[in-house]
């Protein structure tokens, strides 16, 4: 290939797999990404590497595991690799379009062309007016603990900050998205392109108009139940629950609305022919099972640690690109560290061009295997973590915990090695897909081996001896 070809990287932050696939859970309405899913290859095990938003997304822009040496931080601190630069050295002009509130404070536009944040998503105020009181919008002990401003907590502040809008162009989705497709105009006949566009949403707030909610539930009539608690799913009724799941399958419906005006942008321009697109997410979220609304312990009344069970770690991935047969399934364990290698081998400025990183990838390409051609599988199991050190009272209060995921053959397990109680915990997922019964006593043999394979792994990784401390 002469010229390397465009890459457009979409993000939506908190959508669950199983919004796409397997929508038992979670009966989310998503005609555009169901369009795009008959496009691409949709990889059925993506699982998450460092989580969360943060520490994700410098995985895939550094190609590396960030989490066993580091948490949520400015990603230069956490490696020289940095996605735009190292295809700066193939030729390529670089966007980033967002509206994410996190990645510029930890530095991720430094390095782009070109970087665009819309303020105001969650906890973010870029203009405050102090005429206008903070109004509550649902009752604290239902919702995230904290006092960010004024004594008013994350929902509070986002309905103040975004002054209650009721229309959909109002709210982010379509906001990054035109900014999105008015860069795709501006910039469509330039090659080689690097775009990425992140979508907070459906980050919580969950709050679409409150007409898409009622699709998934007519008949509540309760407060609207817009963020979660961060804790037992208990402490709110059975049609709090409800109407909390139907906030994020009308926020996630909108997401795919907007992300489908993107993809449709793509097709007016005819850059199918000369681009790669992948769509992915950060990690899923709970929504009452394992007991948890959420995706971490951030609640007074639960001491629980919270392990990245399949809700949160099962991530969809989809990606397009010349020579690709649309509507095929791939079901290798890829993980974030494999995007950014994966999108220069498909686009054609693969690490051995000019453009090698400064450190080496921990990922490697699964182009191959898109391609529907053979290659040796990338692992045999996949683990998503957090950054935990051992503090002297023992491990740290409420952390997320990792979990091990082997996925292949008859026997797909998930081993957690620090689980809700402290105690390891297995499953047989072909049975138990979301990790629901915990067999650890009854299998204490296979509980162990799959504790030294873990240990055995981050040793090859040449993770810090602190860092593997924690599971000792």
């Amino acid at each position: 290939m002469s010229d390397p070809r465009n890459i457009i990287l979409i993000i939506s932050d908190t959508f669950r797999y199983d919004n796409l696939f397997d929508r038992a859970a979670v009966p989310v309405r998503t005609p555009q990404l169901d369009a795009f899913s008959k496009r691409s290859v949709s990889c059925s095990n993506a699982i998450i590497g460092s989580f969360p938003t943060i520490p994700h997304r410098t995985d895939v822009t550094t190609g590396r595991y960030g989490w066993p040496w580091h948490g949520w931080q400015d990603r230069r601190g956490s490696s020289a690799n940095h996605a735009p630069e190292i295809l700066a050295g193939a030729g390529y002009v670089s966007q980033l379009i967002c509206d994410c509130p996190h990645l510029f404070p930890n530095a991720f536009n430094v390095g782009f062309d070109g970087a665009l944040v819309t303020r105001g998503q969650e906890g973010d105020k870029p203009f405050i007016r102090m005429n206008y009181p903070i109004e509550h919008v649902m009752p604290p002990e239902k919702t995230r603990y904290g006092r960010h401003f004024q004594g008013s907590n994350l929902p509070d502040l986002a309905a103040w900050t975004n002054r209650h809008w009721y229309r959909e162009i109002d709210r982010f989705p379509p906001r990054t998205a035109e900014l999105a497709v008015e860069w795709l105009e501006e910039s469509y006949r330039f090659r080689p392109f690097f775009l990425w566009v992140d979508f907070f949403d459906p980050h919580e707030p969950w709050d679409p108009p409150e007409y898409m909610v009622r699709k998934y539930d007519p008949d509540y009539r309760g407060t609207p139940m817009v963020h979660p608690n961060y804790g037992r799913a208990g402490d709110l009724t059975a049609a709090e629950l409800a109407n909390l799941r139907a906030h994020y399958c009308a926020e996630a419906e909108l997401v795919d609305r907007w992300v489908g005006r993107v993809l449709q942008k793509i097709d007016d321009l005819g850059l199918w022919e000369n681009s790669v697109v992948l769509f992915t997410s950060d990690h899923g979220m709970s929504l009452g099972e394992h007991d948890r609304t959420g995706k971490s312990n951030i609640n007074l009344g639960d001491d629980r640690f919270w392990p990245l069970y399949p809700e949160i770690a099962r991530a969809p991935l989809m990606a397009a690109a010349p020579g690709l047969a649309g509507g095929q399934t791939i079901d290798a364990l890829v993980q974030p560290p494999d995007i950014l290698p994966t999108l220069m081998d498909l686009a054609g400025a693969a690490p051995e061009t000019p453009s090698a990183p400064p450190e080496p990838f921990h990922g490697r390409s699964f182009a191959p295997l898109l391609r529907g051609e053979p290659q040796d599988p990338l692992r045999d199991f996949a683990v998503s973590g957090t950054f935990l050190r051992r503090a002297e009272s023992g491990l740290q209060t409420k952390a997320c915990t990792p979990v091990l995921y082997s996925l292949a053959g008859d026997e797909p397990v998930a081993y957690v090695p620090i689980g809700a109680n402290g105690n390891p915990e297995l499953y047989y997922l072909a049975d138990d897909p979301l990790a629901e019964r915990n067999v650890a006593e009854d299998h204490a043999d296979a509980a162990a081996n799959w504790h030294g394979r873990l240990l055995d792994w981050m040793v090859e990784l040449e993770a810090p001896v602190e860092a593997m401390a924690v599971f000792r």
